[in-house]
């Protein structure tokens, strides 16, 4: 298998180099942002299906 050796030169090389710090650094920030954004969805989102029903419901009307 020739994928295997190439993986493990790319993983031992991003392990002597700082550019994959950076990358798992960006991912973990990625990660946060997404959970977070899940969090605001569960807590906001029946709030924020209500606000747009309302604007749906008054352009609606207005018509």
């Amino acid at each position: 298998m020739l994928i295997r050796p190439r993986i493990f030169r790319l993983l031992d090389r991003l392990h002597r180099t700082e550019e994959g710090q950076g990358l798992a650094e960006y991912a973990l920030i990625l990660a946060l942002i997404a959970v977070v954004a899940i969090v605001a969805m569960l807590f906001l989102g029946n709030q924020i299906s209500d606000k747009f029903s309302y604007i749906g419901s008054t352009i609606k009307s207005v018509q």
